[in-house]
């Protein structure tokens, strides 16, 4: 499942849902997993199914489907009751007649609401052996994405359309199918669906027939899918239009709604290049007859695209290239979103973790995956030096209390829900990264292989992979991967006085802990892998820091630079004399290394470990001619010294922001001048994504100029619809909508409600939460919780308001919680509200936390409240701490 998509206009929310009560009882582990181990369940022991067949017969007017599933079940020991998972059905009928033939019995059914269960109970005593078990029920259509769910859209001449698709992961199967809803309870599944006349249907394997009813209505049958968890079966029916290829024997189609598939062509030729790239890597070909990307209109605040086998599902915005309004950096993320899905189907899909313990197998594996293929697929993207990025994303939760193992512990429904965030997928990713760089790309290649060979179909956990890799690669990967994946936090490498000598430099290094809000905490221990080189010098050296202290030895004499190519998963402090040296030869430096010295020196310095000023000096030290991505990233850092700045102003105090924002500006503003707003022929697409990061940042420093020449191209638009090219309508857009008066912000208004490409429509009511008004933002807010924006794009709007004005957005949802939850996925929303305030830095929103998390959760259910007060309170103490440092740099670089 793809991570919601990171834009500037907003920060999808993940969350959770209704608690579900873990049993303590395990079940055995299926083919695949390591001998002998059992797994957590929720449900009883002795009932194994084995094939689904599913008929199911929707009624997208009315909001409900009714439905038949025969389950064949095979039970190990006698029972009078077959307990599975079910929620929001009712059931009209359940039998149970012996495989081979017999009398039907039926059972009586008792629904537990709050458990997410169904029980069947019989007369008599089942006798052990192979069964069908029947169930007729009916169930709700939802307008969020879990489930069975409807999605609204303005169709031909402004008649709305609605189009219905399925969301399983990580519980929501047990919505649409009573079944075994956990990973380990591998099935085949046979569907078939009633549908209308002029729709199409899809799910995960091709339809083997269609009929037409006496209604007129269209009956498809699918073929039957392999053995898969239930978390991956998947339905769609809508005006959907499809075009397809074919790759090495596998039908590669996407599906859009009718109008929108000359938008999903890069897609689809995207998705060609990546399936013969994962046939080769895996060692495996796709097993499937094809494989679909499906689009839908909307958003979630869970995920952004998830990996169904062979018919992935993906927002509409991850997937469709519009030109009116797409950037490089949606194509990078449309090409990027599909190395993700793909890569799980056979890292997820073919091989499946065990339990929700384990799900970083399949998120950090396919989020490495899609960064490897990105980078190899489209070197001129120069998509390499991104993964500081995401080491930063990790490391950010990572540091502060509140954070948890790669690996973790999940009993209920809510926790696995939990799971998917920074941790699980960047840290993951980084792990991974590190790993393959430390053993090698040929051997960590041969141990997936491996892996997959030996998994095919089954279910795993963690040292499963870490059995294939060490016999690969012959080196003791198990303990590391275990220091890394089974303990939390963020390893500290201290490097100490660097001595050269007959041309070659020794450095001490000793292993810390980086945990930003807790200086006293007693450091974990970790192994290490460091590698390291002369500024310079293209010669590495490398060694596995054990124990806590370890010396490396470099060829040649000069700068040291630590984590040099940025593959280890640490911070790096340097000695003052040490960083000064860095900071010399800063430009001579390779861009990665730039990028990593910028990531560590911010970080280190916002926690006291060395001055908060000294990344400024980094920043004073990069030519013009860095690499786009370098400057891409001191934009960034940039922008956030500025929002906190922007907070303490809050208190009346601008002189301080004022002057932090005319140095950035001084630094920024030069380059946008030699960038240019106008895309030259030939430029690298680097450049074309700097640009736009660029006119954000300004617009948000306050550039005058940026602003003004945002609001020319935006009127110029009026009387010459190119006035703006559409890779910069979008960014253009932004800067009006932030800086937006009353009159322009109700002229954007207009332009959404009137705007007919879903695609379109969406961006725009987002921008009107962008707003730098806090009494428009207010406006913002009102408008979210009508029907007008559509039911999935409330909460984006009230996230992109909270990404502002965190207290006023958290406020406002305490407010109308009901109405807030009606329009937040059910596998959102206990999470939903502490991502709104976490942005906060005002103290008095601890007690809010705090308050509204006894009042609503569960105490197993507030980890992201936990992380949000954390974060609030560190911020609190770095604003008021660190940026007196900055003030002292800036009074001393601008005499």
């Amino acid at each position: 499942m793809q991570r919601s998509l990171i834009s500037a206009a907003i920060t999808l929310a993940l969350a959770t849902l209704p608690a579900v009560h873990a049993s303590a009882a395990p079940i055995r582990a299926h083919a695949g997993a390591t001998a002998g181990v059992e797994t957590t369940t929720q449900l009883p022991r002795g009932v194994i199914p084995t094939h689904y067949q599913v008929s199911l017969t929707p009624d997208a007017a009315s909001a409900s489907f009714g439905a038949r599933t025969v389950v064949t079940i095979n039970i190990a020991k006698a029972t009078s009751t077959i307990t599975l998972s079910a929620a929001d059905l009712k059931f009209s009928k359940v039998t149970l007649a012996p495989a081979a033939g017999g009398a039907d019995r039926e059972a009586s059914v008792a629904v537990d609401a709050e458990a997410q269960t169904a029980t069947f109970t019989f007369a008599q005593p089942v006798a052990p052996g192979m069964y069908h078990l029947a169930m007729d029920y009916t169930g709700v259509i939802g307008t969020q994405a879990v489930g069975l769910f409807s999605l609204d859209y303005p169709g031909a001449e402004g008649k709305r359309q609605r189009a219905l698709f399925t969301q399983f992961e990580n519980s929501d199967a047990r919505r649409m199918v009573p079944s075994w809803d956990e990973p380990a309870y591998k099935a085949s599944f046979a569907l078939d669906v009633v549908v209308p006349a002029d729709q199409m249907a899809v799910s995960n394997m091709p339809a083997k027939k269609t009929e037409t009813l006496p209604d007129g209505r269209r009956h498809v049958t699918f073929a039957t899918t392999p053995k898969m968890s239930t978390y991956l079966l998947f339905m769609a029916t809508g005006d959907f239009e499809r075009a397809t290829a074919k790759v090495e024997g596998t039908e590669v189609g996407v599906v859009t709604r009718r109008g929108a598939l000359p938008q999903a062509k890069f897609a689809l030729d995207s998705a060609q290049a990546i399936l013969r790239e994962y046939n080769d890597y895996f060692g495996m070909r796709y097993p499937l007859p094809k494989l679909d990307n499906v689009a839908g209109p909307g958003r979630s605040q869970f995920f952004g695209a998830m990996e169904n086998w062979g018919a992935i599902f993906t927002f509409e915005y991850a997937l469709l290239l519009d030109p009116a309004i797409s950037t490089q950096h949606d194509r990078e993320e449309v090409f990027s979103v599909a190395a993700h899905e793909m890569a799980h189907q056979w890292f997820g899909d073919l091989v499946t973790m065990r339990w929700w313990d384990d799900l970083w197998l399949n998120e950090g594996f396919a989020s490495w995956m899609e960064s490897r293929t990105t980078a190899r697929l489209h070197p001129e993207w120069n998509t390499r030096l991104e993964a500081v990025g995401t080491r930063e994303r990790a490391m950010s939760r990572d540091s502060v209390a509140g954070t948890h193992p790669v690996v973790q512990h999940v009993e209920t429904v809510e926790q696995a829900n939990q799971a998917f965030d920074a941790i699980t997928y960047s840290k993951g990713e980084s792990v991974i990264r590190m790993l393959e760089a430390y053993v090698g790309e040929n051997a960590w290649r041969n141990g997936v292989r491996a892996y997959m060979k030996a998994n095919a179909y089954g279910n795993t956990v963690s040292d499963d992979l870490w059995k294939q890799i060490e016999k690969a690669a012959g080196k003791p990967v198990t303990a590391i991967a275990h220091d890394f994946t089974l303990q939390p936090g963020v390893p500290l490498i201290k490097v100490g006085e660097p001595s050269c000598r007959n041309g070659m430099t020794t450095v001490p290094l000793t292993q810390a802990e980086f945990a930003r809000d807790r200086p006293d905490k007693t450091p974990l221990a970790w192994r290490v892998p460091v590698i390291a080189q002369i500024a310079g010098n293209a010669k590495q050296a490398a060694t596995l820091v054990n124990g806590g202290k370890d010396t490396i030895t470099v060829p040649g004499c000069g700068a040291v630079i630590v984590n040099a190519g940025q593959t280890g998963y640490y911070r790096t402090l340097y000695s003052s004399a040490d960083f000064a040296r860095l900071a010399g030869e800063f430009a001579n430096l390779a861009p990665i290394d730039q990028v990593g010295l910028l990531a560590d020196s911010g970080a280190l310095g916002l926690a006291g470990l060395q001055s908060a000023a000294d990344v400024l000096d980094l920043v004073k030290a990069t030519p013009a001619g860095a690499d786009p991505a370098v400057w891409s990233q001191i934009a960034g850092m940039l922008d956030g010294i500025h929002m906190r700045y922007r907070e303490q102003a809050a208190g009346g105090d601008t002189t301080r922001q004022h002057r932090f924002d005319a140095f950035a500006i001084g630094r920024l503003a030069p380059l946008m001048a030699q960038v240019g707003w106008t895309a030259r022929p030939g430029e690298p697409s680097a450049v074309a994504k700097l640009r736009n990061r660029l006119i954000v940042v300004l617009s948000e420093l306050g550039d005058a100029n940026v602003i003004a020449e945002a609001r020319r191209r935006y009127a110029a638009l009026a009387t010459d619809p190119n006035a703006v090219p559409g890779p910069l309508r979008k960014t253009v857009m932004g800067v009006v909508a932030q800086h937006a008066d009353a009159a322009t912000w109700d002229q954007l208004h207009a332009a959404a409600r009137e705007e007919k490409s879903p695609l379109v429509r969406d961006q725009r009511y987002t921008l009107l939460a962008t707003t730098e008004d806090r009494a428009l933002a207010m406006r913002a807010l009102q408008l979210a919780l009508t029907d007008e924006p559509g039911l999935t794009l409330s909460a984006s709007m009230i996230s992109a308001v909270a990404m502002r004005y965190p207290d006023m957005a958290f406020d406002f949802a305490i407010a109308n919680l009901a109405k807030i939850n009606d329009r937040v996925d059910a596998s959102s929303r206990s999470r939903y509200l502490a991502r709104l305030a976490s942005g906060s830095s005002d103290p008095a929103m601890v007690g809010k936390l705090s308050g509204y998390a006894e009042a609503n959760l569960a105490p197993t259910s507030r980890r992201d409240v936990e992380a949000a007060i954390a974060a609030i309170k560190d911020r609190i103490q770095v604003n008021a701490a660190r940026l007196p440092e900055i003030d002292a740099w800036l009074a001393k670089n601008s005499q």
